[in-house]
């Protein structure tokens, strides 16, 4: 595993020998052919502004879900997720064992994304607009555009340091003081999105999004089966117990001294999972593109199991096989050869990024280790077309247009969100070449999107659930929430070991915002505002869509129970879940009952307990691979033929004619 290494002024290092066969490179690029057909494929069907930014309304529920799980699982995203794991080892499911009520309840009850899709708004801010002002409307598109376009800044140059690191890619020169291949591949990790997005929109985004959605969950599976088989749990037991007091990465009630992903951490996480619910903006067209707002509640329902294979398996234990080739002394020879290679890397927090991914480019054989390139390749493109056409969107849709007294013509509108999306791919190109920050991933992309998302949740949940609530209010509340985290970022950069990191700074932000939305609306009453005529519903439903029910919002527990909506498929599909979830719930207040009243669990207790856990998401993996993958089959045929049929609204642009101001 020894390599003829050089560094570079700008912190990246390559080999001279790649590190992949041709067999592996023949998998990558198979693949990437697989979604550039599947694009240009898309490009035909694009007839309408509502086509390019919401696929016309047509995804089906097994497609929504899948599409919101790539979309977030970007390669940044597992980099960023297996450094935390690596820190935080098992402990971190079991702090988000609880977590489960929270998603199911979000699920099952429709918290927010029923009563937005009612709406009928095309963009969050568009709702913004009808339900509080034109003015806030551009003033929150203005701010989560410059949020999501600095939160997205670092995307690129992570993705793109694991491909040169990974794949070894070598050395092609020096633009000034930069590597000439670091300033390539992330040129190329906004290049093929921005091709993507031009050909065929956000029907392209859900095609490619799909495409990576299947594969991901094979490969994971598959990959887990193979660490299991070369690094037993002997090997794990013995890395893993090693580990000093307080920093335990098997027992969550001794794990106080682990450093930013502690339990405090996905306590403020399970917060976040209720109060941001829609509000960060860089999947807002998925958001919108289910064909009605039951598919919407159901694409969340099934979202808990395709966090399975995911976050549930593939995030977690790699982790730990990682931490054991560290750790143990039957791998301590190339471990230090890689250990070499990571103190070359740049920064401490670069090579913290490294450190997972190089141990798995010696772990995994020749084809899998290609396969896992081409899914984290497609990752980065998925992800990044996503969330420059959200920005990018967002600009023309919600900053742009309220300035105008008329809509767009829709051949001018296509042409200027292209224009917008090119916007945001040069620039978060050169700010990610130019701007490297020292926080690990998950810290980074926390704070920086609380710039926009710890206010919006006030204002969204708000909006939707209380009548009283008032356009100052609306503006308090984002000013406070922006003003919060931009604080945090400003003086973590000025003092060294500032104590506040950007989990407790997007904490703060949230809790002030939401006070002082409650505050300033009580202080500033007006009228109520019709939510009945705000969704369309009672006696202002349109026929296209079911109604629960009478068409009257559900209340109090009857939130939780199924309506007309539910076919026998979709009750099945609730029981299910609700059991899968009780069950994980049920073991996690059984363990820490027992483990503060009866007895302190013991080390090995909880590494046979976290034997057993992974076995039973690995068999559960395999199911919902493939359920999920017929499915997502069934949905995306029925899309296919929906885009081909159905007669277009070119009016549905997200314009909105008579603003009232409130």
């Amino acid at each position: 595993m020894s390599k003829r290494l050089f560094k570079q002024n700008t912190n990246i290092t390559q080999t001279h020998n790649m590190n992949l066969s041709a067999i592996d490179w023949a998998i990558v690029l198979v693949l990437l052919a697989m979604m550039v057909g599947m694009v240009l494929f898309s490009k035909k069907l694009v007839r309408s502004v509502s086509d390019f930014l919401a696929t016309g309304r047509t995804g089906g529920r097994y497609i929504i879900s899948m599409f919101h799980g790539t979309a977030a699982l970007g390669a940044i995203t597992v980099v960023g997720a297996l450094e935390q794991n690596y820190n935080a080892g098992f402990n971190s499911r079991w702090w988000e064992m609880p977590t489960a009520v929270i998603l199911v309840g979000i699920s099952v009850t429709g918290w927010v994304v029923y009563r937005f899709r009612q709406t009928k708004a095309l963009t969050m801010a568009q709702f913004f607009e009808i339900r509080y002002s034109r003015a806030f409307r551009i003033f929150s598109g203005f701010l989560a555009f410059f949020s999501g376009v600095f939160n997205m800044v670092i995307f690129p140059s992570v993705s793109a340091r694991f491909f040169i690191y990974f794949c070894g890619i070598g050395e092609i020169g020096m633009v000034g003081s930069y590597s000439g291949t670091f300033i390539l591949v992330t040129a190329v990790m906004v290049l093929i999105p921005l091709y993507f997005i031009f050909t065929g929109g956000h029907i392209a985004v859900m095609f490619t999004d799909f495409i990576q959605g299947v594969f991901v969950n094979i490969v994971f599976v598959v990959i887990v089966i193979l660490l299991l088989l070369k690094i037993d749990w002997a090997h794990i037991t013995t890395a893993i117990t090693t580990v000093e007091t307080g920093k335990s990465l098997i027992n969550p009630f001794d794990a106080d001294k682990v450093q930013d992903f502690n339990p405090w951490y996905f306590f403020i996480g399970m917060f976040g999972l209720i109060y941001t619910k829609l509000s960060w903006q860089g999947n807002s067209s998925f958001n919108i593109a289910a064909k009605s707002a039951h598919e919407a509640r159901m694409a969340d329902v099934l979202t808990n199991w395709r966090l399975v294979p995911q976050w549930g398996l593939f995030l977690v234990f790699v982790p730990i096989v990682a931490y054991t080739f560290y750790h143990h002394i039957d791998f301590k020879t190339v471990a230090d050869s890689i250990n070499g290679t990571l103190a070359t890397a740049g920064s401490a927090a670069q090579q913290s990024q490294l450190r997972v991914p190089m141990a798995l480019n010696y772990l995994l054989p020749v084809g899998i280790k290609g396969a896992f390139v081409a899914i984290m390749l497609a990752a980065a493109i998925t992800c990044h077309n996503t969330y420059m056409h959200s920005w990018g969107s967002i600009f023309i849709q919600d900053c742009i247009m309220p300035l105008r007294k008329k809509a767009f013509e829709p051949k001018q509108h296509l042409k200027y969100l292209k224009l917008s999306i090119l916007g945001v791919g040069i620039t978060i190109f050169v700010l990610s070449i130019l701007f490297q920050p020292k926080d690990l991933v998950f810290l980074f992309l926390n704070i920086s999107g609380a710039i926009f998302v710890g206010g919006s949740g006030a204002v969204i949940i708000g909006g939707l659930y209380w009548k009283r609530g008032t356009t100052p209010a609306a503006w308090a509340a984002m000013i406070t929430g922006a003003l919060t985290a931009s604080l945090n970022i400003l003086l973590s950069k000025m003092i060294d070991n500032f104590p506040i990191n950007g989990q407790w700074g997007w904490f703060m932000a949230m809790i002030a915002a939401t006070l002082v939305y409650i505050i300033v609306s009580l202080l500033t009453k007006k009228p109520t505002v019709n939510l009945d005529e705000l969704m369309h519903r009672g006696k202002y439903a349109e026929k296209v869509e079911v109604q629960p029910t009478d068409g009257q919002p559900l209340k109090g527990w009857k939130v939780l129970g199924t309506t007309k909506e539910f076919t026998r498929g979709d009750k099945i599909i609730y029981i299910v879940t609700m059991g899968w979830t009780a069950m994980w719930v049920l073991v996690f207040f059984i363990g820490t009952f027992y483990n503060f009243f009866v007895e302190k669990i013991t080390d090995s207790a909880w590494m046979k307990f976290w034997m057993i856990y992974t076995y039973i998401f690995l068999a559960a993996s395999i199911i919902v691979t493939i359920w999920f993958t017929i499915g997502g089959f069934k949905n995306l045929k029925e899309m296919i033929s929906a885009l081909r049929h159905n007669i277009r609204d070119h009016s549905d642009d997200g314009f909105v004619n008579k603003p009232k101001e409130k």
